[in-house]
């Protein structure tokens, strides 16, 4: 029933999320330039691994020593404005009609941090990720991991269409404002080192 649902809403966005994704792809394209795209490897249902794509938002800039600057320095302005309006999601749509995503549940997170999980939080991958979640509209990147994973369980026991419903339309409410777009001092999450 949610694999119905989740298809069924991405159907009738379909011209509005067509408008936005050609769009959001000529511009990245003329400011970013080539990738359009950022393909990374991430942790799905039972923690097997899928392929997610976003736009991207970062630039290619190396400093003198020929390394990579950091994530903040190669985050251009429109690119933190794709961050804050969650345009930069738009891709994942494609994964949501694939099925390794549905367009509520648990943030799909980096492999890395798998081992690092305790037993209540690995409980996150007993369903599929999502585009948004509960923990998107209750703090999103401003508040700590170990909130985050408490309100990614709770939607893991409680999740329902109802609940998906009310999570989209807080959802949508949360992009407008742009509420817990960052953590403090960080452009989005502090890397996840274990719960202590």
């Amino acid at each position: 029933m949610k694999r119905m649902f989740d298809l069924i809403v991405v159907l009738m966005s379909m011209p509005v999320l067509f408008l936005l994704l050609f769009f959001t792809t000529v511009i990245v394209k003329l400011k970013l330039g080539s990738p359009i795209l950022f393909k990374q490897s991430r942790p799905g249902l039972n923690g097997r691994t899928f392929e997610m794509l976003k736009f991207r938002t970062m630039t290619n800039a190396f400093d003198n020593n020929g390394v990579l600057l950091s994530d903040t320095d190669r985050v251009t302005p429109f690119g933190q404005f794709l961050r804050s309006t969650s345009l930069d999601e738009l891709p994942s749509i494609w994964s949501v009609v694939k099925g390794d995503m549905s367009l509520v549940g648990p943030r799909p997170l980096l492999l890395e941090y798998l081992p690092l999980y305790t037993e209540k939080q690995y409980r996150r991958h007993e369903v599929k990720p999502g585009i948004t979640g509960w923990a998107q509209v209750n703090g999103r990147n401003a508040i700590n991991w170990e909130e985050k994973f408490e309100l990614d369980v709770w939607y893991v026991d409680k999740r329902s269409i109802w609940l998906d419903i009310r999570i989209l339309l807080l959802t949508v409410k949360k992009v407008i404002i742009r509420d817990g777009v960052s953590a403090q001092n960080h452009i989005n999450m502090p890397v996840f080192r274990g719960s202590k």
